[in-house]
């Protein structure tokens, strides 16, 4: 096709300087007669701040493409004109957006709430020099392989470039999905697209009938982990194999359709990562679900890493049944994701049939992700820190960095309840990543004020210390901070630390290299290789503060505690003990010589201004004795 008779390309601009609006209307809406490129010519003073090349603009192709632009000024006019365009099945293109709008109007929440609107759309952040975070807009819009990046004074040719390149991506990117909406190009099975179709076919076909049918929705077990651990390609060549074996099993059930028995009477499709789902044209009893769920939730396929160990891939389960459950395809396959979701939640290899309590809990749950993608886009964190002391000497040794989140509508919400929730939609990096930032910034500000904090501990989670690049993450926020790396520790959980696995000895031991300490979190409570803790590259073990209730010198617990500190203190390796809340705790921990504690005893989390005020209050005291010391903290 001519390139003359293309369709035009839809543009939006969004921009608070009307004269940056005009410039583009001039690059993008050409005066007719203007071969030359005068006018583009004359842009490059407006935009570009210099002279132009008429040799050089006489040179670029004219005419060959239009383009259909809109122009706003603040960015809710802007997303009310991409949902507007989607309704009229006319969505942009391209979306140029500028990064530094007026005070109250947020160019990256603008970016996701258009992103969320048009998955599709291409946009370009058009920023004044450093003003901008590439990370930042990646996170809050992603993928960040769709955003782009001019710099401003902007150049006419560069816009028209741009605007053209982007143009043919995304109409290329469009037809591609036309291409494999049907089909999963991985396993081969149908697509979610394909599906929907099939389920709306197969629910007017047995209403048709009087048939009852079951959908069941299959989610992977830790396949993250796995792909993680493996490697992507491992992965996809993992997903395969649980195509084929879907079918396998489907087969040797040898289900039938009662209206055409030469035809199975099942579907399978991909819906996309690590689901699957099955339906069952004609299902007689609710033990005919179950017998075909239970062969779907034993293991699947055997992956083997490079060490040839053996991981089973079970998948958990969630059943919709149609008429009971839903008539509607839509509501049918919610339901049995949420179904699924709860089943997920309950253990690995489970099967969950929906039900309406369900509902309301999948219901709050996407309420929380919405408001937890939220807080991740627009800073809504903070951290609180729980100093540690030194018993030996009674002076603060540390503080530990704690991530707290309160909602505007939420209101606090428990980490134990938005952790893992983060884990599960990979937001953990993220956040993990600006925990670890802000905690040393916190602590170069003390250090330079004077302030003796000692270290600074940050939890890193397991999916944030195996992702590729965290070491390196580490090095970078260092130097950024300029934080000294004896300054930091990061504590990382006993199952991880203490896991026979090469990398995790790898990840460790370049941590040393690069200087920061490791404490193991809630030690004592896991199930430990205890002879790994000679080969690790490990500084401190935290113990748990379950096996600190009731610690007395003659208890069990207080056997064990002074166990680990014994064997801590003949492989090198501090203690610190966690929980501690009277101070009669505080002295048997004296006497079994662990080398630090903290709890609520001496100090509750505090957010940052307040620990300024507490370490001002430490410099300052006059207590010369350890036991005075703790004791004018506990009160």
């Amino acid at each position: 096709m001519p390139a003359s008779s293309a369709a035009p390309i839809r543009i939006l601009v969004v921009d608070d300087e009307q004269a940056v609006l005009d410039a583009f209307r001039r690059v993008l809406e050409p005066v007719p007669g203007d071969a030359g490129g005068a006018i583009l010519d004359g842009l490059r003073m407006r935009l570009l701040g210099s002279g132009g090349n008429p040799a050089l603009l006489a040179k670029q192709p004219r005419r060959q493409q239009t383009f259909d632009a809109t122009y706003c000024s603040v960015p809710v006019a802007a997303v009310a004109a991409v949902r507007d365009a989607i309704a009229a099945n006319a969505p942009f293109n391209i979306v140029f957006l500028d990064s530094h709008l007026p005070t109250g109007h947020d160019s990256q929440l603008a970016a996701q709430q258009i992103r969320e609107l048009d998955q599709k759309v291409e946009i370009v952040i058009c920023a004044s020099g450093p003003d901008v975070n590439p990370l930042a807009f990646g996170r809050s819009a992603p993928p960040a392989d769709r955003i782009f990046y001019l710099s401003k004074p902007l150049n006419p040719h560069e816009i028209r470039r741009i605007s053209l390149a982007l143009g043919e991506k995304h109409a290329s990117f469009n037809q591609r999905m036309v291409e494999l909406a049907e089909v999963d190009s991985l396993t081969g099975l149908p697509s979610r697209t394909q599906f929907v179709a099939r389920l709306r076919h197969a629910i007017a076909s047995a209403k048709r009938d009087g048939r009852t049918m079951a959908l069941l929705y299959l989610d992977l077990d830790s396949f993250r982990c796995i792909n993680d651990a493996l490697g992507q390609v491992a992965g996809d060549e993992m997903l395969r194999r649980v195509g084929v074996r879907l079918r396998e099993i489907m087969g040797e059930n040898h289900v039938t359709d009662r209206l055409d028995p030469r035809g199975p009477g099942f579907e399978i499709a991909r819906l996309g990562s690590d689901q699957f789902v099955v339906l069952l044209h004609t299902i007689d009893d609710s033990a005919h679900v179950d017998s075909v769920a239970q062969q779907l939730t034993i293991p699947l396929v055997t992956a083997a890493d490079s060490a040839s160990t053996s991981i089973m891939v079970t998948a958990s389960i969630g059943v919709a049944l149609y008429p009971a459950d839903s008539v509607d395809e839509d509501a049918l396959l919610r339901q049995a994701g949420i179904a699924m979701y709860t089943a997920k939640r309950q253990g690995r290899g489970r099967v969950e049939y929906f039900n309406a309590t369900m509902k309301e809990g999948s219901q709050s749950r996407f309420r929380l992700e919405q408001r937890l993608q939220r807080a991740l886009a627009r800073d809504g964190f903070a951290l609180f820190y729980q100093p540690q002391f030194d018993l030996g000497t009674g002076c603060i040794s540390g503080v530990e960095a704690l991530l707290r989140w309160t909602d505007d509508q939420l209101g606090s919400v428990s980490p134990d309840e938005f952790i893992p929730l983060a884990e599960e939609m990979g937001l953990i990096v993220p956040i993990g990543e600006w925990a670890l930032r802000t905690a040393c910034s916190h602590f170069r500000e003390w250090q330079d004020m004077g302030l003796q904090a000692g270290r600074v501990a940050v939890n890193v989670s397991p999916p944030q210390f195996i992702e590729p690049g965290f070491c390196e993450t580490v090095r970078r926020v260092l130097r950024d901070t300029g934080l000294d790396p004896s300054r930091l520790e990061l504590e990382i959980t006993e199952s991880l630390a203490m896991s026979d696995d090469d990398r995790t000895a790898q990840i460790l031991a370049e941590l040393r290299r690069i200087g920061v300490s490791i404490a193991i979190d809630d030690f004592g409570v896991g199930h430990s290789n205890l002879g790994r803790l000679a080969s690790i590259a490990v500084n401190r073990l935290k113990i748990d503060r379950g096996l600190m209730r009731s610690v007395d010198p003659q208890g069990r617990r207080a056997a064990i505690v002074g166990a680990i500190v014994s064997m801590a203190r003949t492989l090198g390796l501090q203690v610190l003990a966690e929980g501690v809340e009277d101070f009669a705790q505080l002295l048997d921990l004296q006497e079994l010589q662990c080398n630090e504690v903290q709890g609520y005893l001496l100090s509750q989390p505090l957010p940052a201004d307040e620990i300024t005020v507490l370490l001002q209050r430490l410099e300052q005291s006059t207590d010369t004795s350890r036991t005075m010391r703790l004791r004018s903290l506990a009160g």
